[in-house]
């Protein structure tokens, strides 16, 4: 079916897409979000191959949709990517399109839950502090896109971004743009080049060709659902509680932000709130617990009070700055986790988040080796599959003459631990220097001239 009248500029892209795609042979690689733009392109693109197939044309090269699952999504919007993602897979096998869609995860030792419960790292906030998006979506996708530019020499990214999105946006495509091309080379990946189809399309338009007819994507999904998603609408039905779409009151922005729902890089996250507001009742809790680790991180005594290389700092208003979350915090946000995995019916950390995390506290100083299975079973009611593998490295009245002795002499435990952990980690090592660097490393962090440091910092006043 040809486009005309308004939706005239998406039938030329249509064929743009076509051509461009019949141009050579590197695989195509879209990022899927389950947003509005990403799926206007998807839709595009799809529509392209299917006319292309239709049309007794080869589709020898593969059209790579990737969705990033950052594994602390809105449960809801997770629902809607991955049901989108099988969608499209089985809609391509039906109409025998060389599309793939894929989903892709950050590496266990790399995932939010890794780094906050595993290494400490306190979460996210303003202005800068923001480790997770490189670890949680770009690293991986960076992988994947790798691997295909290995496999294939080049790729070719396709982008749903729009200029009528934002001012930074209009001037960031703006100056990619190279006249009288339509791809130009990646800044930042190599062998990789870029296409903006949807560029030009203003966004009340997006909606009105999502929305149009049967509100059907190619591949069957509901667009009055992805509607309700932008608007907050009552999520826990299978379909919209839109019914009829009300065109005159399709949004101007529609700049929901569907982001991770343990962040704290605001205060308060108006995108779960309004969830909510309109009836996702089932994501209170996790706005409860998101609100307790916003606490926990501003409050000093669950941090350290130097940061996981030893040092210490000062802050701007003469304060020194807190470190890491201590151990014991981060039990303690593991067991309110897993208390919240009970309460809500969903899961929230994966068994290979908690192997990942297992293993970081034994290297961290948890002498029991058994904090975290303990905190597990204590919780869940049932044992980890590597419970029984589990032995401690010392028994219970070791472990308290080690806290003594150190307590006698005022030599901090978490060095005492570190040390122990240090020498049985490298006691099958036989060259004596990688030793002999590893307590380097630990008794130059700090542990032992915290006044020298402090008074170095208030002579520089």
């Amino acid at each position: 079916m040809a486009y005309t009248g308004e939706f005239q500029v998406f039938e030329d892209i249509i064929k743009e897409i076509m051509i461009v795609y019949k141009h050579d042979n590197r695989p195509w690689l879209i990022g899927y979000s389950g947003g509005k733009d990403s799926t206007l392109l998807t839709c595009l693109v799809y529509e392209a191959m299917k006319r292309l197939k239709d049309a007794g044309d080869t589709l020898g090269k593969t059209v790579h949709i990737i969705t990033s699952d950052t594994m602390v999504e809105n449960p809801i919007v997770k629902n809607y990517m991955h049901s989108s993602s099988k969608s499209i897979n089985d809609a391509a096998k039906r109409d025998k399109l060389n599309i793939k869609a894929s989903i892709i995860y950050p590496e266990p030792e790399q995932t939010f839950w890794s780094r906050v419960i595993g290494l400490g790292y306190p979460t996210p906030e303003p202005p800068g502090f923001r480790w997770c998006t490189d670890r949680l979506k770009i690293a991986p996708m960076n992988t994947f896109v790798n691997k295909r530019i290995q496999e294939s020499g080049e790729i070719i990214i396709l982008l749903g971004v729009r200029k009528g999105e934002s001012l930074t946006r209009l001037k960031t495509i703006t100056a990619r743009e190279i006249e009288g091309k339509l791809l130009n080379m990646h800044n930042d990946i190599p062998n990789a080049y870029v296409y903006n189809p949807i560029t030009e399309i203003p966004n009340s338009l997006v909606w009105e060709f999502l929305l149009k007819g049967d509100c059907r994507s190619p591949w069957g999904s509901d667009m009055k659902y992805l509607f309700s998603l932008y608007q907050g609408e009552n999520l826990g039905e299978e379909q919209s509680v839109l019914g009829e779409v009300d065109r005159e009151k399709i949004p101007v922005t529609g700049n929901s932000r569907f982001g991770c729902w343990c962040c704290t890089m605001v205060k308060e996250d108006k995108s779960l709130q309004n969830f909510i507001n309109k009836g996702a009742t089932e994501l209170i809790p996790l706005r409860e617990f998101r609100n307790e680790l916003l606490e926990m991180r501003e409050n000093s005594q669950f941090r350290d009070s130097k940061r996981r290389n030893g040092s210490v700092y000062k802050k701007a208003d003469g304060t020194f700055g807190m470190g890491p979350f201590t151990l014991e915090a981060r039990r303690i946000i593991l067991e309110k986790l897993l208390e919240l995995e009970n309460k809500t019916g969903m899961e929230l950390i994966t068994m290979v988040e908690l192997k990942a995390i297992d293993k970081m506290w034994d290297e961290e100083g948890d002498l029991t080796c058994r904090m975290l299975v303990d905190t597990y079973h204590k919780v869940k009611g049932k044992k980890l599959p590597w419970d029984d593998y589990k032995t401690p490295r010392f028994d219970t009245e070791a472990i308290e003459a080690i806290k003594s002795i150190a307590e006698k002499y005022d030599i901090p435990v978490e060095l005492i631990t570190k040390l122990i952990v240090s020498v049985d980690t490298n006691k099958h090592i036989t060259k004596n220097n990688k030793m002999q660097k590893a307590f380097d490393s630990i008794i130059g962090q700090g542990w032992l001239h915290f006044d020298s440091v402090e008074g170095a910092l208030n002579h520089e006043d």
